[in-house]
């Protein structure tokens, strides 16, 4: 059941659209702001609010790789694997980072502080390698920062 903020909140984007379809992505955007992930309760419940089939909101939320369809951590990593970072030193950076979190893809830390995540492009390719943690962008990345750049995030 979504709670009455979120209710609040995707009504307010209603009143921003001319279709109730057309709130879909931000309705989604508020819960997983709220619940850090989408459920398949909350699916429901939007789908219902947005006058939209379950799997209607399903295929959308499935469809963009920032709509989270299961439980992540308090900070999720997007580590960029494009061929720019790849070749500029991705490897060593992605192997750093999976012992230091003792994780793999996909997976979240024990402790629920981090997921990590491949992505195909931060957009970053002139400043390779990169990592983006929550809204934060880390350009030019060296195996020795990473320690500190996890630090800042409890």
């Amino acid at each position: 059941m979504l709670s009455a903020i979120e209710i609040e909140q995707i009504t307010h984007e209603l009143q921003q659209v001319p279709v109730k379809k057309a709130a879909c992505i931000e309705a989604l955007k508020i819960v997983q702001q709220q619940r850090r992930w989408i459920s398949d309760e909350s699916v429901a419940d939007i789908a219902s609010i947005l006058e939209m089939s379950t799997a209607e909101v399903d295929s959308i939320a499935t469809f963009y790789n920032l709509i989270f369809r299961q439980p992540v951590g308090r900070h999720v990593i997007l580590l960029c694997d494009s061929i720019s970072c790849y070749v500029m030193g991705y490897t060593e950076i992605k192997q750093q980072l999976m012992e230091l979190l003792q994780i793999k893809y996909g997976q979240t830390t024990a402790d629920e502080r981090f997921t990590l995540l491949p992505n195909a492009c931060l957009g970053t390719c002139d400043h390779a390698p990169a990592l983006m943690i929550d809204n934060d962008l880390y350009r030019d990345l060296k195996p020795g920062e990473l320690s500190q750049i996890l630090d800042q995030y409890l």
